[in-house]
């Protein structure tokens, strides 16, 4: 089964990547849909988030990913020293992140927890599985922010307590509500909702490496 990776060739992607705000230390950029955080080994899959911003900023170096679906905000830091510091964070959990996802159906609380431990699926890599015996911990938060009819379709926002690859695609099904689009967790019906993954990082929030202040940037939900 590993061959679907070998085999996977990204589709050109024609959006740019838009710069947010930047200083000395960091990027807040804003990465499309269909773009790959870092390049693949595959060399058909060079164009990646990384590769264009290092034509531009040489010693740029990317501190977390986002599935190639999923749009929004990413941080990028401009030196070793800075990666360092909010690598840090990130492993201490102070940096605060939220989402927007689509999903399919009506979720019936307007909030709640979701807690499933996520682990490899070696047998249907690349997907990942919730599994309670050899899973890692993993926690997101949901908050609902309106419910649309016809499809019937709710639109929450996410603010995920761990960072596991997939973590939210995940969850949203283990809800029994796949994120709209999604190829890997999704129905058919709910992938075919949507042309592509309904999921945006809207904000990060986090201690500036410099100053040493909360540091705080947003992305408006393209969808």
């Amino acid at each position: 089964m590993n061959a679907r990776i070998d085999t996977f060739v990204a589709p050109p992607c024609a959006d740019d990547i838009t710069i947010l705000y930047q200083d000395d230390a960091i990027l807040l950029i804003n990465k499309p849909s269909g773009l790959l955080s870092l390049s693949g080994k595959n060399p058909l899959n060079l164009d990646s988030v990384h590769y264009r911003l290092v034509q531009q900023f040489p010693t740029a170096l990317l501190l977390h990913r986002l599935d190639f679906g999923t749009s929004g905000i990413m941080i990028v830091a401009l030196n070793k020293t800075v990666a360092a510091n909010i690598n840090r964070q990130f492993q201490a959990r102070t940096v605060v992140k939220t989402y927007q996802a689509v999903l399919a159906g009506h979720v019936a609380a307007n909030e709640g927890d979701i807690d499933l431990p996520i682990a490899k699926d070696p047998v249907n890599f690349p997907k990942l599985k919730v599994c309670f015996e050899t899973g890692k911990a993993a926690s997101s938060h949901y908050q609902v922010l309106d419910r649309q009819a016809a499809p019937d379709t709710t639109r929450v926002l996410f603010t995920p307590g761990t960072g596991r690859t997939h973590q939210l695609r995940i969850h949203s099904a283990g809800l029994g509500h796949p994120i709209l689009g999604c190829d890997l967790y999704g129905t058919a019906e709910s992938q075919g909702m949507a042309e592509r993954l309904l999921l945006h990082a809207t904000s990060v929030e986090f201690d500036h490496p410099i100053s040493g202040e909360r540091f705080s940037g947003t992305s408006e939900c393209p969808f």
